[in-house]
């Protein structure tokens, strides 16, 4: 009943949230009107900027910033006890993550849909912009670089996965021309979808496309990391109404529903019991019990790093994540049709993030106890099974291990409302995979904006970067993102010979920094929003203890991993010359620095002083001015 007991008790208390602090963000400090022209409308190319119902741009953002950040993070967390990972992801997610993102929604929609890179510039310094460009450059090229590869390495434990995941495209192309030409609601097509969907998991590794499946398993990781790279550089080039929209909103309900039958499935676990472990021999249910401690004590056994800052960065997406700014500022704010539509979007998707990762802790620290298949081929059951799986966190490296830990723990729960064992792991494998191909396409979309705005520095006061201009064409700056993540996943791992069998590994190289680099965006975009809010005399504090939370924290990590001691060894980054990560990670530092010392020196002069106002939009079809907004 416990684990009935925390899932219940996070529900509610992310309801309450929502209805209580988000509220009060949204009326009382960003002043969300109805009457504000949003940038959609306002601009309406039919590509970037398209005017879209609130229930389809929050499918479109709560599958873009959740990818695999809330199953893994909390995944991994766990080993430091489940009660350290449970407070911060609840807290974290309510009172940073959830502020975070949403203020970096509304502050975009205020700026005529401006990414976060442009806002730095104006709110700040255009050095400043500058400095986040590139860190925000950095950090993307690291999730193309990744994601393919864990979709691929999903891909490979879950073969059976790869027809339902390849079918979602033509499906979501399908929607998205017949609602594009004759409008309507989408939610009828895309229930018919979901059910597709849901037969394509069933019939899905069957007959010719289980042959089809096995074929595409004996994929290299450079084959995969090639095809979905250029999959995402398509899909980021199209108009968002043909394929990311639709497929984001399709697999919002896809996901969204299997989320809920998970949920069943606790609760009848939680009041009945699991599913028999050997119904031939018993039909007795084993009880639903949380058997992991609820805080580590055998840090040195099980070879733990200090659980402060490293759990704040391993679990990101769960309760806070810089990522999630991108998306905000990048897609969400340029296709909300409304203004007051933005607290569902900022606020609730992050929320229902969070609630996404209370759900992965309670599988893999209870749902794992209702038994598994040990190294040997005996069920596990209990703390054994925990054990197993958590044994130290060297046996957790890789992705293999901390997704497994959630698809059987996830699957235990399926299998406790009748659902087979089989179609119950591919359909959470599905659900993985899925995430992380709606990260995948959202990703090298914001990408390109980002490459796109390196190249207009140009103009900027920036000549030495006059080479980098041709850049601003969207196409060449979609084809250098792939590029260079490309060229990043090419690269074979240290002390690895390059071959096709190593090939496709290289973004684990930079993947260590991405943890923290993805905290400090955090930080830095909590830094523009509190001179939004400075320049207006509105209250600071709310966001002036997460920024200095997501300012210090990731670089006392990053600084911690290079000099004193590498996750997972002995040996820092610097011991271990693993120059590239050093290199990567003292220039992050540096850039960060640069941004304080920046603001610190602006900040006293900015007080109720705003912005230079943007200069009058003429509408490219019937050339009417368009006055900024505040």
């Amino acid at each position: 009943m416990q684990t009935l007991a925390i899932a219940i008790a996070s529900f509610v208390l992310y309801l309450v949230a929502y209805h209580t602090y988000g509220k009060w963000l949204g009326k009382r400090i960003f002043k969300l009107s109805r009457d504000n022209m949003s940038p959609s409308r306002e601009i309406d190319d039919g590509k970037d900027y398209v005017p879209t119902s609130r229930s389809v741009v929050f499918g479109h953002h709560f599958t873009s910033i959740a990818g695999t950040g809330p199953i893994v993070g909390p995944a991994l967390a766990v080993i430091w006890g489940w009660l350290p990972a449970l407070i911060w992801v609840l807290v974290g997610s309510i009172f940073i993550g959830a502020v975070h993102d949403f203020g970096s929604l509304v502050v975009s929609m205020r700026n005529r849909g401006q990414t976060v890179g442009d806002l730095a510039g104006r709110l700040i310094t255009p050095r400043v912009r500058l400095a986040f460009l590139f860190i925000l450059f950095m950090a993307l090229t690291i999730v193309l670089a990744i994601f393919g590869l864990v979709i691929a390495a999903v891909f490979k434990m879950y073969p059976e996965s790869i027809a339902p995941c390849m079918l979602q495209i033509p499906l979501a192309i399908g929607i998205g021309l017949l609602v594009h030409k004759r409008g309507g609601n989408i939610l009828i097509p895309s229930l018919v979808v979901l059910a597709l969907m849901y037969l394509s998991v069933w019939f899905g590794d069957t007959g010719w496309l289980h042959d089809f499946n096995q074929s595409l398993k004996g994929w290299s990781m450079i084959q995969w990391v090639v095809v979905l790279l250029g999959y995402a550089l398509v899909a980021s080039v199209l108009p968002v109404w043909s394929l990311l929209q639709p497929r984001d909103y399709i697999n919002s309900l896809q996901l969204l529903s299997a989320l809920v039958l998970i949920v069943a499935g606790l609760v009848v676990a939680g009041l009945m019991g699991g599913a028999p472990i050997d119904p031939a021999l018993s039909a007795e249910r084993p009880p639903l019990e949380i058997a992991a401690p609820a805080i580590e004590a055998d840090h040195l056994g099980k070879q733990l790093p200090l659980i402060f800052p490293f759990l704040f960065v391993t679990v990101a997406c769960g309760a806070v994540s810089g990522f999630h700014c991108l998306v905000s500022s990048g897609t969400s704010s340029k296709q909300l049709r409304c203004e007051t539509d933005a607290r569902m979007i900022g606020y609730g998707s992050m929320l229902a993030e969070g609630f996404l990762a209370v759900i992965v802790i309670l599988a893999c620290v209870a749902g794992l106890g209702l038994g598994i298949t040990g190294e040997n081929g005996t069920i596990l059951t209990g703390t054994d099974a925990f054990n197993a799986r958590y044994a130290s966190w060297a046996g957790l490296n890789g992705l293999g291990p901390k997704v497994g830990a959630f698809v059987d723990g996830a699957a235990n729960f399926l299998k406790a409302i009748g659902i087979s064992g089989d179609f119950a792991r591919t359909l959470m494998g599905v659900f993985v995979a899925s995430f992380a191909a709606t990260t995948l396409d959202t990703a090298c979309r914001l990408q390109r904006y980002v490459v796109q705005e390196i190249g207009r520095t140009a103009d900027e006061g920036f000549p030495v970067l006059k080479p980098l201009k041709p850049l601003t064409n969207p196409y060449l700056a979609t084809l250098f993102a792939v590029a260079t993540a490309a060229l990043l996943a090419a690269v074979p791992m240290a002390g690895a010979e390059w071959s096709w069998a190593n090939a496709g590994k290289g973004g684990l190289i930079l993947w260590p920094l991405f943890g923290a680099t993805n905290q400090l965006l955090g930080g830095v975009a909590f830094l523009i929003i509190l001179f939004w809010l400075r320049r207006r005399r509105l209250p600071l504090w709310f966001a002036a203890v997460p920024a200095l939370f997501m300012l210090v924290l990731p670089a006392y990590a990053m600084l911690y991993q290079i000099f004193v001691a590498a996750l997972g060894s002995d040996q820092s980054w610097l011991d271990q010359k693993n120059y590239l990560l050093v290199g990567v990670g003292l220039a992050t530092i540096a850039l960060e620095i640069w941004v304080l010392v920046e603001a610190a020196l602006l900040w006293p002069k900015v007080q109720g002083l705003k912005e230079t106002p943007l200069p009058p939009f003429r509408h490219q079809f019937n050339e009417t001015e368009v006055t900024p907004r505040d």
